[in-house]
């Protein structure tokens, strides 16, 4: 959570300056969000690409756990019960 409200505060903060330099954003809110989801997804399309030839499977379930989590920002289900054992100890 705190990774996002410090997200949200760095946007906050260079909205205020493009306000006072009176300039535009470089792109539309929706249109700059859809770049960044294209470019998430574009990076996640080179890891499978590179398995198919090597003859390793590239299955859903590997998708899941290996690509999604970069995409989505949320850690994979073995690193988030491993954050929690880690946490617990700490």
């Amino acid at each position: 959570m705190k990774l996002y409200l410090v997200s949200l505060g760095a946007g906050v903060l260079v909205g205020i300056l493009y306000a006072l330099m009176q300039v535009r954003s470089p792109a539309p809110p929706a249109v700059a969000l859809i770049g960044l989801l294209g470019m998430l997804v574009g990076e996640q399309l080179v890891p499978p690409v590179k398995r198919m030839p090597e003859g390793q499977p590239v299955t859903a379930a590997w998708f899941h756990t290996e690509c999604m989590p970069k995409i989505t920002g949320k850690p994979a289900p073995t690193l988030a019960a491993q954050r929690k054992d880690d946490d617990a100890v700490h």
